[in-house]
């Protein structure tokens, strides 16, 4: 079945229905979400329902703006507060764990294709690293929504560590795939290890300076550009956003290092309507997430993989059991405050996802030899990383006793505050005792810190007075000054 024009955005519109709607059986069986998304692209593509999409050209342009997005949303939500503590080791992990994984892994992929019959003309050295550096990074995309989904905090700070390494580890591999593509094209193989740090060099510090500018510009332009309409202002910094990806990467820089330090710039700064615009890029990030990960599955064909799988399923292993762990003890040798289960389990979390696919077009578009073995491969141990690691996470988790209950901070009257003011809000539900002394709000006792919004009473929402009269298990919804507000306790 050939697009056309005329059925495109029904197909499109079929798939995504289904993948959303599949999405829920993966919540109930523990199935990573975006493992769901990619089978349905596998089902619907040629060598399934027969829907012809052969193009990696095009997959790699879609998984330039979803990963983009991903990337920049992912920078937004990491908070400094919560990553400060593990700032260092993440960031150890997220470049030199990289390139570690790298080094062995392309090293065991050579020697394999050293001694596996009808490989050997496959892939030289540099091809083996290569393929290393493609599946190198820990996916964003997988890592935050099995944790977030799972609701499941961690012990020894481990979730923020693993959140900051998998939001910031795909600039370093698409960094080296980059390197080692124009290695390939321009010295036929050889190995020229000053050229190789130049262009690293030049990708890190372009990346990082075009990142920086772009994040204080749109800073500027959505705190004091005043638009007609507030829903312009998401719209704008999604522009911004794919400019900063495009100019960084003409100038020979890192895009996706670019846009996850803008976006980790304006989620730790104070921003206008930053609720709206986080909002936004959450949904948007959704869609482009699905839209990948079917445009990935499309592009893939299992009768292919079938010839790799054996092949597939050894360096997968290797890296599950090998490499991940080995990157992970030797860079977080130095940190005694990590205790060794909680390094087994950031071992285990390895998951790989869209980035290494999409990384994995790259080859195949550049005309690199062995391109195609590098694509199926990569597909192959993206797929058994999500089901074996991604189903197991929170088991493991429970095993090494390192999960704790989340901290949620339930808001039952929907009512947010925007950033800008100082106040904060506070829910109370209303017992015997403190009715005692009398009950409307003016008998209540509350610090003149604290102004009662609202009030609900089972499914009713109140507007309180003088007059009211309190009941318990009713519940208070209370505003306050961050400074100052909270200084008296509540009487209980």
């Amino acid at each position: 079945m050939e697009f056309l024009s005329g059925n495109v955005l029904l197909l499109g519109s079929v798939l995504i229905f289904i993948s959303v709607i599949i999405s829920k059986t993966g919540y109930k069986f523990g199935l990573p979400t975006l493992l769901l998304f990619l089978l349905v692209g596998m089902f619907f593509g040629v060598d399934g329902i027969g829907i012809s999409f052969d193009s990696p050209e095009d997959a790699q342009f879609i998984g330039m703006m979803a990963l983009s997005i991903i990337l920049f949303t992912g920078g937004m939500d990491t908070k400094m507060k919560d990553i400060k503590p593990v700032l260092k080791q993440g960031l150890i992990l997220s470049t030199a764990g990289v390139l570690i994984t790298t080094v062995i892994t392309g090293l065991f992929i050579y020697f394999i294709c050293r001694n596996l019959s009808g490989m050997s003309s496959e892939l030289s050295m540099l091809t083996s690293f290569l393929m290393a550096a493609t599946m190198s990074s820990t996916d964003s995309a997988s890592v935050f929504n099995l944790l977030r989904s799972q609701k499941m905090d961690l012990k020894y700070n481990a979730r923020p560590l693993l959140e900051l390494e998998s939001g910031s580890n795909d600039p370093m591999a698409y960094m080296l795939t980059i390197v080692l593509i124009d290695v390939i094209a321009t010295n036929s193989g050889n190995m020229e290890w000053s050229q190789i740090l130049i262009k690293f060099v030049q990708q890190f510090l372009v990346g990082g300076i075009v990142g920086y500018l772009f994040g204080k510009v749109a800073i500027q332009l959505v705190n004091n550009l005043n638009l007609s309409n507030s829903s312009l202002y998401p719209i704008m910094l999604l522009s911004l956003v794919w400019m900063n990806f495009i100019l960084a990467d003409m100038q020979k820089g890192n895009g996706y290092l670019s846009v996850y330090i803008m976006g980790l710039m304006l989620g730790n700064n104070r921003l206008s309507y930053k609720r709206e615009i986080s909002s936004f890029m959450n949904v948007l990030t959704w869609v482009f997430q699905i839209v990948m990960f079917l445009c990935l599955g499309l592009l893939v064909r299992p009768s292919q993989m079938i010839h790799v799988i054996w092949v597939a399923l050894l360096i997968g292993v290797f890296m599950i059991v090998v490499a991940r762990p080995a990157s992970v003890f030797l860079c977080l040798l130095p940190c005694r405050d990590i205790p060794v289960k909680a390094k087994a389990f950031c071992s285990w979390v390895g998951l790989k996802g869209a980035s290494p696919i999409l990384f994995a077009t790259y080859p195949v578009v550049a005309g690199v030899e062995g391109s195609d073995l590098i694509f199926n491969v990569v597909f192959v141990i993206t797929m058994v990383s999500l089901l074996a690691q991604g189903m197991t996470i929170t088991p493991i988790a429970r095993y090494l006793k390192l999960d704790m209950p989340v901290e949620e901070n339930n808001n039952d009257f929907g009512v947010e505050l925007p950033e800008e003011l100082e106040t904060q809000l506070k829910e109370m539900v209303l017992s015997e005792n403190q009715l005692k002394t009398g009950n409307t709000l003016a008998t209540l006792g509350l610090p003149k810190e604290y102004l009662v919004m609202m009030i609900k009473r089972g499914d009713q929402i109140l507007v309180p007075n003088g007059t009211l009269e309190l009941m318990a298990g009713d519940k208070l919804l209370m505003i306050s000054e961050k400074k100052g507000g909270g200084k008296r306790d509540i009487p209980r």
